[in-house]
């Protein structure tokens, strides 16, 4: 039997690992599943020397040359995507206690039939929200409107009883705080479930490139969560390909979890479940078969001791990664302009 303890990384099938553990042993589940792109999502990390002979102008008309570190990918193509993720779904259903909750990561193509889905299993009662989280990053598509939005599904094992810590929530400004009242104007409003760029986390922009919808919208939050998705060249990225930000993570676990509970992410990518956990006081169960999220864990993890790592060895990747990045230090000495442009 495979035991909810504290802050555990599986390398390996999720299916046969979920089906070991305690029912009721999680308060938490976030999933960010493969979403049916048909497509190899890759990303592929590389530094930039400066050169004369380079192959990339940067600022003031400085030439670079770019080294490829190395690059993170995986599948994501199935026949159908529902046959899969339904015996996985059964099991996270089984795993949530009585006052856990589900949010569930998805997007456009397969919305609707993964909503049709967890009825079935959960029980149409059992829905909460639908949380639509919007960004401006990536191209644009010529020939229909462009997609720029994911969809996060939220439901609860008891829609009577379960965690939902209010006064945790990160509050947003009110359009009209003459209205309201001087206390509550100052302690600001619940989000609802719309979330702005740039936001979840903070209700005062910070980049002057990626704030326009603040202005725009005056602070107002609803059930679109306008964040922006983790920029090329933020020091957050760690070189996966669909790594999503720490204040998205971040908003979740504060709402439905409490200090302690165990967490778990059944295709943990990137691992930034585990880091939102251990900044917040929670514990975690990740999981992935993919080696590529495994070697990006054991870099994100370096210096932890309170990580159990099973059916991988994090040290090998750890030192490895490590002697990588130590020279990546050149490009912060960079201008803001080159990094923008080469990025």
């Amino acid at each position: 039997i495979v035991k909810a303890m504290t802050n555990k990384i599986y390398f390996g099938n999720n299916l046969p690992i979920l089906k070991r553990m305690d029912s009721e042993s999680v308060d938490l589940i976030y999933i960010d599943p493969p979403f049916n792109t048909k497509k190899t999502q890759k990303r592929t990390t590389v530094k930039t020397v400066r050169d004369n002979n380079g192959d990339r102008k940067g600022f003031q008309g400085n030439t670079y040359r770019t080294i490829e570190l190395g690059t993170k990918a995986y599948e994501d193509t199935f026949d159908s995507l529902i046959d899969f993720l339904r015996p996985r779904l059964i099991e996270a259903h089984r795993i949530l206690t009585s006052q856990g909750s589900l949010y569930f990561h998805i997007d456009y193509r397969e919305v609707h039939y993964c909503k049709i889905l967890l009825d079935e299993i959960f029980g149409r009662d059992c829905f909460i929200n639908e949380i639509i989280w919007a960004y401006d990053y990536g191209g644009r598509a010529k020939s229909k409107w462009p997609a720029k939005h994911d969809n996060i599904l939220f439901y609860a094992k008891d829609p009577k009883r379960y965690i939902f810590n209010r006064n945790d929530i990160d509050k947003e400004a009110y359009m009209a705080p003459g209205l309201v009242g001087a206390e509550k104007a100052e302690k600001g409003k619940l989000p609802t479930d719309t979330w702005w760029p740039t936001y979840t986390g903070t209700n005062k922009p910070k980049s002057p490139l990626d704030t326009w919808w603040f202005f725009f919208a005056k602070g107002q939050q609803n059930d679109t969560w306008w964040q922006t998705i983790v920029p090329t060249g933020s020091k957050e990225r760690v070189g996966y390909p669909t790594q999503k930000p720490r204040k998205l993570i971040d908003r979740i676990i504060k709402a439905s979890s409490n200090k302690n509970s165990i967490v778990l992410d059944f295709f943990a990518g990137s691992g930034t479940v585990g880091e939102s956990c251990l900044e917040l006081g929670r514990n975690f169960i990740l999981i992935d078969k993919n080696k590529s999220a495994l070697e990006v864990m054991a870099q994100r993890f370096s210096g932890y001791t309170n990580i159990i790592w099973n059916n991988f060895n994090p040290k090998p990747y750890q030192s490895i990664i490590n002697a990588k990045t130590q020279p990546e230090k050149e490009t912060l000495k960079l201008s803001e302009e080159f990094v923008m442009f080469a990025t």
